[in-house]
């Protein structure tokens, strides 16, 4: 089950928030919350509900364990099985295929057995998030919780679960024990809730299909018996088609992943819970550094926090520096999946983050304009390395956008192609800036000082998102497959 389903949006959560309004306790409205998110994870694979309960079982041991011991030893000893638990799982499920194959490939031989693991949905969200709550545990930033159903309540609420963002056990320790639900956290929520189904309904999915036309889809790009085939296509497509592809695939993971993080602040909201912003329209981003800070902010943040800080940090020197960043950035690819092209693209940042810092981060500060310019150039050809799962079509990809496989520059089929889809690509990239957010704070603000002023407010605030529901709604009807990007993380 995905947000952007009818049978979500028409009868789960509808069911789930009516339910829970009429709760009449504090204790009541987590038992429903904890039954519909176990619903809800369950609901497509039932049986990996109890990885999810069993390393919440684990997490909520050990913290009580470390908190209840005295001697530091004892108290690290702890954490390290609770650290090895929840790696180890992410490493059981997600990396031991790929694993087995680099070992047989460098010995040439069939050494181990290549196991065919299904990902569990999530695993790699809810699992840092335990991490995190047992390590803050052990450092003495929260107390261990002592109910276990509010720790899996934590790592298993719907909202957040499957594809994040990843919240911190401090960041709403206390609206797990008690929450008041304003008019206004209400109101504010469902419309954050709505902008992002209609960023995910109307925009992102629509960029996906382009870019499955001038590009591959995901399943193609997947299915290893293509690949020849896959190369093929990708030979013959035109420079400018190439180009345009990635452009509209640059602007389907921003739309996609930051709809996905909108509706679940919004749901959060609406039931209570108050969780960070993922996102800060990091495509206005003056640098790498800035891109990261407003990007996936809650992995930068865990990688940040304990990762590149506990490691040293830049308090050890910069060659010391250096390695910390290349620790961070090689996990932070690795963590995206199994796959030498996600480890290439971590690394790839790596080498641009520590040229800013030590080469030419100072010239560029001198020119806006410059740094504005290099910034999207860096990312947008990152992303080649982000969606071919396949080095063999990164490499094929990046030789003809310039026209390097004896292809064309463009074609008269590619430009009346993507003539049609001019105005699209320009509302997707507005959609992609603060452009929208200005006006409306702007509007806003002239509502609280004129009564004029406050009543079109008043009615665009309505107006816009009923408006935008529909919308998406009738875009959904009949659209059968339209899951988020991240799910496969």
């Amino acid at each position: 089950m995905v947000f952007s389903s009818l049978l979500f949006l028409l009868a789960f959560l509808p069911l789930n928030l009516l339910c829970y309004y009429f709760a009449g306790s504090i204790k009541v409205r987590n038992a429903i919350m904890l039954v519909f998110s176990l619903v809800f994870y369950a609901w497509g694979e039932p049986v990996y509900v109890l990885i999810l309960i069993g390393m919440s079982l684990f997490s909520w041991i050990f913290s009580r364990l470390i908190e209840g011991s005295k001697g530091v030893a004892v108290k690290r000893l702890w954490l390290f099985l609770a650290a090895a638990v929840c790696v180890g799982s992410i490493g059981f499920f997600k990396y031991a295929g790929f694993i087995a194959e680099n070992v047989n490939a460098i010995a040439r031989a069939a050494l181990l057995p290549v196991p065919k693991i299904a990902l569990p949905i999530g695993i790699s969200f809810y699992t840092f998030q335990l991490l995190t709550y047992v390590v803050d545990v052990y450092r003495g930033e929260v107390p261990a919780q002592r109910s276990f159903f509010r720790v899996l309540l934590y790592a298993g609420l719907f909202h957040q679960c499957v594809a994040g963002p990843i919240v911190r056990y401090g960041d709403i320790a206390k609206e797990l024990e008690d929450r008041k639900i304003t008019l206004e956290d209400v109101s504010g929520g469902l419309t954050r809730f709505i902008f992002g189904l209609a960023k995910k309904a109307l925009l992102a999915n629509a960029c996906g299909a382009v870019v499955d036309t001038l590009l591959l889809s995901d399943a193609a790009i997947g299915d290893a018996a293509l690949l020849r085939d896959n190369l093929a296509l990708l030979e013959g497509r035109s420079a400018l088609t190439l180009f345009a592809g990635m452009a509209f695939f640059m602007l389907q993971i921003y739309l996609d992943f930051s709809a996905y993080s909108d509706m679940a602040i919004g749901m959060g909201r609406m039931c209570g819970f108050h969780y960070k912003e993922n996102f800060n329209y990091p495509y206005v981003s003056v640098s790498v550094t800035d891109f990261w800070r407003r990007w996936h902010m809650s992995l930068g943040t865990f990688f940040r926090d304990y990762v590149y800080i506990p490691l040293g940090g830049n308090r050890k020197g910069k060659a010391r520096q250096v390695l910390n960043l290349f620790v961070v950035w090689f996990l932070t690819g690795l963590w995206h999946g199994a796959s030498w092209n996600f480890i290439l693209w971590g690394l790839y940042f790596f080498v641009f983050l520590v040229l800013e810092k030590f080469v030419w981060g100072k010239t560029l500060e001198k020119i806006p304009v410059l740094r504005r310019v290099y910034l999207l150039a860096i990312v947008y050809f990152g992303w080649v390395f982000f969606k071919f799962t396949d080095l063999s079509m990164v490499f094929t990809v990046f030789k003809g956008m310039f026209a390097a496989n004896g292809n064309p520059w463009s074609t008269s089929v590619s430009v009346a192609f993507l003539t049609k889809y001019l105005l699209f690509f320009a509302v997707c990239v507005v959609a992609s800036t603060p452009l929208f957010k200005t006006v409306g704070d702007r509007l806003k603000a002239r509502a609280n000082a004129r009564g004029g002023a406050a009543f079109v407010w008043g009615v665009l605030n309505v107006a816009v998102p009923a408006a935008l529901l529909v919308l998406s709604v009738l875009s959904l009807v009949g659209d059968s497959y339209n899951p988020f990007l991240y799910f496969q993380f």
